[in-house]
């Protein structure tokens, strides 16, 4: 059978399956911290009628989280932990990227809470004091409070590769600030995960031209999702859930950062496609993920 997508919309949330979508009821917090999600929503298919005023292709959905945290992964693919090795040779933190790659303990970190995130369509941030930024398109794992992985959505995750590079203390003001980051259009739910020969591709378009495209696969991943979130809850409370981006496989080449109007397309083969430009963020400035 084949997936649903539940979109978080601004009427409330919407699944969708094979061209035809329900209106949810309820808030979007009910659905996303269900353990059985893809049953909930089989079921609620079953024995509702579909909405006939929705359409898939003309919905508007907003960033797929309301007030769940957004964590990261980092130096899960082998050309990340190359590019984080590369940035941090001259301040003696290359050899962390190497140690962490093959280490028993993934990387994690706090990316950012939802007021921190952007939805389609919405401006990412470059960062005021970084000269050197690049997008990070990432399979972002939709978890429950309980640890269950339910679904998956696509992710950037905006990273300042200047300020790491110049510390790898300096991690936090490299990956979160405000807008730093965009997830969408919407969640993918199925019994399973999309598989290893999946695609995640990146075109970055500046005055309507390409720059850069890359792509790679989930195969390339080196830890496996449950690996990931395993570690993400050890110790570690989520109330209503959280979102966790598994790292990056595609890295722009040392001569590349993003400028102001530079628009960033990230698809992934089953889920869709998450398109952003970055703008300069003014002093104070605040997210409009939730606006």
């Amino acid at each position: 059978m084949s997936h649903f997508m539940l979109y978080r919309t601004a009427e409330g949330p919407v699944a969708c399956r094979d061209g035809v979508c329900w209106a949810l009821p309820g808030g979007w917090n009910d659905w996303v911290d269900s353990d059985k999600l893809a049953q909930k929503l089989a079921r609620h298919a079953q024995d509702h009628a579909a909405s006939p005023d929705l359409d898939e292709a003309s919905l508007a959905p907003l960033a797929p989280l309301l007030d769940q945290e957004v964590w990261a992964c980092g130096v899960t693919y082998r050309r990340s932990r190359e590019a984080r090795m590369e940035e941090s040779e001259s301040a003696g933190g290359g050899d962390f990227y190497d140690r962490v790659y093959t280490a028993a303990r993934p990387e994690l970190f706090l990316k950012a809470t939802a007021h921190r995130v952007v939805g389609p369509g919405d401006d990412l941030g470059l960062r005021s004091d970084s000269s050197w930024m690049v997008p990070e398109p990432e399979l972002v794992l939709v978890v429950t409070s309980s640890g269950e992985i339910v679904g998956c959505t696509v992710g950037n995750d905006l990273s300042c590769r200047d300020i790491e590079g110049e510390n790898p203390l300096y991690l936090p003001q490299a990956k979160t600030f405000d807008r730093c980051a965009a997830l969408g259009p919407g969640i993918r739910v199925a019994e399973e995960l999309p598989g290893p020969d999946t695609a995640i591709r990146l075109s970055i378009s500046r005055g309507g031209e390409t720059v850069f495209s890359g792509e790679t696969r989930l195969a390339d991943m080196k830890r496996t999702p449950r690996e990931l979130v395993g570690f993400l809850f050890r110790d570690n409370s989520h109330p209503g859930g959280c979102l966790l981006m598994t790292g990056t496989g595609i890295v722009p080449g040392d001569d590349f950062a993003l400028a102001a109007g530079d628009v960033m397309r990230i698809s992934i083969d089953g889920i869709g496609t998450l398109e952003n430009a970055v703008a300069p963020l003014t002093p104070g400035g605040k997210g409009i993920g939730l606006s």
